[in-house]
């Protein structure tokens, strides 16, 4: 009888075999950087939307490589690779400013950025050296062991689809931009923010502007302006994180808050900052260059960065025509979001900061007012003088006591720890700011000075205090609609041998952009042909810019300053 015919390897045995002969390491190296991917992904990725746009964006990041290179398994260890960058990058970036990394950080990177990130994180240098002397051998090895070869048009058409599904996606679920200031999702906001850029860079550039106008504006000529009577130094305060927290239910305030809001006339105003908790360089952008950050759009969280060396036109550049010396004294390293560069653009002369001032760390305000004092001194004689004083100690964290041996009789009125804490800080620079008019009365006797101080932004934990009943969610709604309520700070007018001229410009509330018309007009300062315009609007809009007919106005403005040559580049 025949024996029975042999049936051959069973399908086990014949995958354990092509198992053995490709090699476990080889296939680990190709498996292994999909498995990580995976695994971060549920760490960082919070529902279905944001995990479906990560995969999306995995495969556009592997079959980019793929393309490139045909090997799946260096094209997973480098996508894998991109992507813990951007993590890190992006908790790094969270831990300074409050918000993840996106799409158009990658549009901003230039030499101030990477000297400033160097400058604060003197070790990152050699950090990343350190990375490529790993990465480089890593990434030959897998060349090496890599037994797969993929066609290059399989993979572009998969990246292609890949890319179409998370635009598709991206528009029509867009992510709300408070999303941003989430420490999570680092991977898909960073892919779909990047989709939303480049459609508004698109439609518009960079900033918003009138499509065209009838009307012009006369460029100012540096000698044109002669003020009828003298000329004060003008001293304009940035006061970190401060606003009027008894609008908030419940709060105790300590006996006599409240009074260092108050301007020369008795009165408290309203300043309407474009930030919450955070971006101090939108207000910024609003004091100096007397405009609105939410022209921007999704740019603005770089506006300073963009603005620098194209928004030629600001309060420094308008009193520098009528003869002032204008600087400022900055609390961070100058790189900081291109701070240097955009006051200089606005008409700064002088640039001092923190490496300049010799600040160590987070400095009290009186540490800026003795600068000041001494660099004031230091002036042309008889020539006036812009100074812009920006302040930080009342930056958070609140939860950590700040100089404890400063305000040594203070008593907490009884909040939350970090509510009392920062009554504490606000306490500390109202008494520094009232030393410092008395060092200006002694050092400068008989010289006029107009002294205008705002709140640049509410404090971080003001939404939740303002609005105890709302989510996170609906607070970022009503961010995204600038509800006043999360906006509104204070500005104060004060004077030193000097009477502010009466204006009706000087409103009980007005928006940031105002601030530096308010300010001219408060001291007696001619206005050029923008500031004029601005003025118009102004008074037609009840203090209100950007705001005003859905942002019409400031777009008119834009576009008047742009065929001015004002405004260049965007």
């Amino acid at each position: 009888m025949a024996s029975a015919p042999d049936p051959g390897p069973s399908a086990t045995t014949a995958v354990l075999a092509s198992v053995a002969a490709l090699g476990l390491w080889r296939l680990l190296a190709v498996t292994a950087p999909h498995v990580a991917a995976l695994a971060l992904m549920y760490e960082t990725e919070t529902d279905f939307g944001s995990r479906l746009s990560f995969l999306l964006a995995w495969g556009i990041l592997n079959f980019s490589w793929i393309t490139l290179v045909r090997r799946p398994a260096l094209s997973g260890a480098l996508s894998l690779t991109m992507v813990v960058v951007l993590v890190l990058l992006s908790r790094l970036k969270h831990d300074v400013v409050q918000m993840t990394v996106n799409f158009i950080d990658l549009m901003m990177i230039d030499r101030d950025t990477v000297a400033f990130l160097f400058t604060i994180f003197p070790n990152l240098r050699w950090s990343v050296i350190g990375a490529g002397f790993v990465t480089l051998p890593l990434m030959y090895a897998l060349w090496w062991l890599d037994p797969f070869r993929i066609r290059r048009l399989p993979a572009l058409a998969s990246m292609l689809a890949c890319l179409a599904g998370l635009v598709f996606y991206s528009v029509y679920h867009p992510d709300e931009a408070w999303r941003g200031y989430y420490d999570d999702g680092y991977l898909s906001k960073f892919f779909r923010s990047g989709v939303t850029a480049v459609s508004d860079f698109v439609q518009y550039g960079f900033m918003e502007a009138a499509a065209s106008t009838d009307e012009r504006l006369i460029i100012p000529l540096v000698d044109a302006c002669h003020p009828a009577s003298r000329r004060p130094n003008i001293i304009m305060i940035h006061d970190e994180s401060s606003f009027d927290i008894r609008t908030a239910d419940g709060i105790k305030a300590p006996p006599g808050y409240g009074s260092h809001f108050k301007s020369w006339d008795g009165k408290a105003r309203t300043f309407l900052a474009e930030s919450n908790g955070g971006p101090s360089w939108f207000t910024e952008y609003n004091v100096l260059a007397g405009l609105s950050s939410r022209s921007f759009g999704r740019f603005a969280y770089f506006v300073t960065r963009i603005a620098s060396g194209r928004v030629e036109r600001g309060l420094p550049l308008s009193l520098r025509r009528c003869g002032y010396e204008t600087m400022s004294l900055y609390p961070a390293y100058g790189g900081f979001m291109g701070a240097r560069s955009f006051q200089m653009t606005t008409g700064v002369e002088r640039v001092f900061d923190a490496k300049d001032l010799g600040a160590k760390d987070v400095e009290p305000d009186s540490f800026f007012y003795d600068k000041a004092l001494r660099l004031m001194g230091e002036r042309t004689p008889n020539k006036p003088l812009f100074a812009f004083v920006y302040l930080g100690a009342n930056h958070f964290p609140w939860e950590t006591r700040f100089r404890p041996d400063l305000l040594p009789g203070w008593r907490a009125p009884g909040n939350e720890p970090s509510i009392d804490e920062y009554l504490r800080r606000q306490a500390m620079s109202a008494e520094q700011y009232k030393a410092f008019l008395a060092g200006l009365k002694k050092t400068f006797p008989g010289e006029p000075f107009l002294i205008v101080r705002y709140g640049d932004h509410q404090p971080e934990f003001a939404p939740g205090i303002l609005e105890p009943g709302l989510d996170e969610g609906a607070i970022g709604k009503m961010l995204d609609a600038y509800d006043p309520r999360l906006y509104a700070t204070y500005y104060a007018i004060d004077a030193i041998n000097f009477e502010p001229v009466k204006s009706d410009t000087v409103m009980d509330t007005i928006d940031g952009p105002y601030l530096p018309l308010v300010i001219q007009e408060a001291a007696g300062i001619p206005l050029d042909p923008s500031f004029a315009e601005q003025k118009e609007i102004m008074l037609r809009c009840k203090g209100i810019f950007y705001g005003c007919k859905h942002g019409a106005e400031a777009r008119r403005l834009n576009r008047l300053l742009i065929d001015a040559g004002m405004i260049h580049g965007l």
